[in-house]
């Protein structure tokens, strides 16, 4: 999407402010489910990525996790060595290999995620109904700006 002509009114700038503190300390207090994985948070970020977004090369993924290389060559290692990735040759460059995501990852992944939206929802179910309502509209709307956001 193109950046806006004008800049924006104060108030969608403070919405967008508080949004974006309130997302941090989401993510933050969420991942404290992670440990329970046995997994660290760079290695689960990048296991995402590859359950969600298909197999990899090395490069892809490191840019895709904003990161150089040599890091995610350690990353990667050891995803392997957890048996939570297999490293492949590209079926077309044989030169490139492709990590993908194996059965055993794909269930870590899908476990952490499982503690993460239960203790988020320990949380939610504190709320009132109306707020909650509330809430699950916020969601809708986030969900339908992320997918005009390219």
């Amino acid at each position: 999407m193109n950046e806006p002509e004008s800049s924006p009114p104060p108030e969608v700038f403070a919405v967008a402010d508080g949004l974006h503190s309130a997302a941090i300390h989401l993510l933050r207090r969420v991942r404290k489910q992670d440990i329970k994985t046995g997994e660290g948070p760079a290695r689960l970020s990048a296991l995402s990525v590859l359950v969600f977004g298909g197999p990899k090369t090395l490069g892809e993924l490191a840019a895709a996790e904003q990161v150089k290389p040599p890091t995610m060559s350690r990353i990667v290692a050891g995803l392997v060595r957890g048996r939570l990735v297999k490293i492949t040759m590209d079926s077309r460059d044989a030169r490139r290999m492709r990590i993908r995501a194996t059965a055993k990852g794909k269930r870590l992944l899908q476990k952490g995620r499982q503690l993460r939206i239960a203790d988020l929802a320990a949380h939610l179910d504190t709320l009132a109904p109306e707020e909650l309502a509330t809430l699950g509209q916020a969601v809708e709307i986030l969900k339908r700006l992320l997918e005009r956001w390219r």
